[in-house]
């Protein structure tokens, strides 16, 4: 271990807080100034910004044909942004959850993870099909902008009202200048750190896809812990749940899409990633719907119980690092999806009988 390397890490973290901050006060001022919802921001500006370093690096990885580093960036940072970032948010303070989150994202979230998977089978994601993903982030970003016009009149009159939507706006000027310091300090802390926790992980022997999963997953992944946990604490709980979702959403259409197209014969996936992590990514996705449905929040334990699920993954996924094979995916379903699902329906469950008892005969 060379401390030039951890020198890298200490930095690039606290580069990634303090763009954070910056990030967060200068995106929920401007979601007022433009007249747009707060979740909206967290949606497009606040997520495709912290998730800048995904895209960086799977460009770059595709260029270098480290296949595996792609995949495992993608597929690692969204299990990581469900599991992890929405954890450690929902111990901070319940998040409360935006009814177009449970109509539009989180579904579209799903289908993507399941559409991916699907291309994915075949051992290759061809060029053609990374040009359809990056397409297919035009046309969300088009929906997700109309229906957020839609309700700012909604949001006028709670700005009326004088309730708490945001941040007050100062002027649009400042605001764009706070957006664009916050990125640049989370884009270059995020490659400090990245640099620095490549070179220790590699160091160990372990696999590029590994490397992917975990340690640029997670690394490329703190941008979007370091808003979220900020967004929580300073009480924009919609720009931390929408922060996370749209970060995958994100990552699917843009990153995979992107640096699928960059690399000359698509990128290579390969058969330990199919049937153990993008199972378990899309495990990650569904268990959002019954938890956001339940109470349109995400409580407490429920966060104990997505961190809780991500330390099972991790463990697991470090002991299999040198299988041939990767488990079967009834194995895969039966250790994750059954508890899991399960777990996040109880609420769900519960809240339906507690109005059947007590609406009475």
């Amino acid at each position: 271990m060379q401390a030039s390397d951890v020198l890298l890490l200490v930095a690039g973290l606290a580069l990634l807080v303090a763009g954070a901050e910056l990030l967060v006060r200068g995106a929920a001022s401007a979601a007022l100034a433009l007249g747009l919802s707060p979740l909206l921001i967290g949606l497009t500006v606040v997520s495709f910004g912290t998730s800048a370093p995904e895209l960086v690096t799977g460009i770059m990885a595709a260029a270098r044909a480290e296949p595996g580093i792609v995949v495992g960036n993608v597929v690692g940072s969204n299990i990581f942004n469900l599991l992890v970032i929405l954890g450690l948010a929902a111990l901070i303070a319940p998040l409360t959850v935006d009814r177009q989150l449970v109509r539009v994202d989180v579904p579209v979230m799903v289908a993507l993870s399941l559409v991916v998977w699907g291309m994915a089978a075949g051992g290759t994601l061809a060029r053609w099909e990374g040009a359809l993903l990056a397409a297919g982030l035009v046309a969300y970003l088009l929906v997700t902008v109309r229906a957020s016009r839609r309700a700012a009149p909604e949001i006028e009159k709670k700005i009326s009202e004088g309730l708490p939507v945001g941040a007050v706006p100062r002027t649009l000027v400042k605001d764009a200048l706070l957006v664009g310091a916050g990125l640049g300090l989370l884009v270059w802390g995020a490659a400090w750190l990245v640099r620095g926790a490549t070179a220790l992980a590699a160091g160990l022997g372990v696999s590029e896809l590994v490397i992917g999963l975990t340690v640029v997953a997670a690394g490329t992944s703190l941008p979007e812990l370091a808003t979220s946990v900020v967004a929580a604490l300073r009480g924009h709980t919609d720009i931390a749940v929408g922060n996370a979702v749209g970060s995958n959403i994100f990552n699917l259409l843009a990153v995979l899409g992107t640096s699928s197209w960059v690399a000359s014969g698509g990128i290579s996936v390969s058969p330990t990633a199919l049937g153990f992590d993008f199972p378990l990514m899309l495990l990650a996705a569904v268990s959002c719907l019954p938890v956001f449905l339940s109470a349109a929040k995400v409580e407490r334990w429920e966060g104990v119980l997505f961190l809780g699920v991500y330390a099972g993954y991790l463990a697991w996924r470090l002991a299999i690092a040198g299988a041939a094979s990767p488990p079967s995916l009834e194995v895969v379903l039966t250790s994750f999806g059954v508890p899991l699902i399960g777990l996040t329906c109880l609420p769900l469950v519960w809240r339906r009988l507690r109005g059947r008892a007590t609406i009475g005969p």
